[in-house]
């Protein structure tokens, strides 16, 4: 798994690329909550373009990021959503909590 980060306004966006399942949440999570704190960003979105796999524990993770995010004020979105996962958020109803994104633009305006 790898992760970037870069701010926009006061928007973090992370760029994950790889497998996000019980061996890589762990990391993903204590990177976005330290990164998200130290740039005192207000909105969180991620950019799924290159993510591979996800399993349940990657709803855990957006659901806790959700929580930090939801405390602060901000809100939490994604975009570039591959199919094959925008199954298993659909079945979770992970978007009664975020909303996914045709693009980074299109999320930028509406996290504004």
């Amino acid at each position: 798994m790898q992760i970037e980060f870069y701010m926009l306004d006061s928007t973090l966006i992370v760029a994950l690329t790889g497998e996000i399942d019980h061996h890589t949440c762990v990391a993903i999570r204590e990177a976005v909550d330290k990164t998200y704190q130290k740039k005192r960003a207000k909105n969180l979105l991620f950019d799924f373009e290159k993510v591979t796999f996800m399993d349940s524990s990657g709803i855990g993770m957006l659901m806790g990021r959700y929580r930090v995010v939801a405390i602060g004020g901000g809100k939490i979105g994604l975009y570039n959503v591959p199919k094959d996962i925008e199954k298993v958020l659909k079945m979770a109803n992970i978007y009664k909590l975020m909303k996914a994104y045709s693009n980074k633009q299109e999320a930028l305006k509406e996290l504004a």
